[in-house]
């Protein structure tokens, strides 16, 4: 059917960008983050742009992989692991504005 995922990742700019003219942010591979991870942060975070623990031993995942489930894949989910595992993870480059 339509909702059908793709047997496999996707090159990159395969779909339309969404929301704020952004693409690729959820579903092909899940993405690593600068953050560290923990699970109670945001209980204690700022309000606005919160950077993430000091430190730690896992870093969070972003945006669920093709074998995640539907509620997975969106930016909004985290996940974590350690900075040494691989799997289906990519990257993202970011800089300060």
């Amino acid at each position: 059917g339509g909702n059908t995922p793709p047997p496999r990742t996707t090159p990159v700019g395969n779909y339309p960008a969404w929301g704020y003219g952004i693409c690729d942010m959820a579903g092909n591979v899940y993405e690593w983050c600068n953050d560290w991870y923990a699970a109670d942060y945001y209980a204690v975070s700022p309000a606005n742009n919160p950077g993430g623990p000091d430190s730690g031993s896992l870093r969070v995942l972003r945006g669920g992989n093709w074998l995640t489930i539907a509620n997975g894949c969106r930016v909004a989910y985290r996940f974590k692991n350690s900075p040494d595992a691989n799997g289906d993870y990519g990257f993202r480059p970011v800089r300060d504005l």
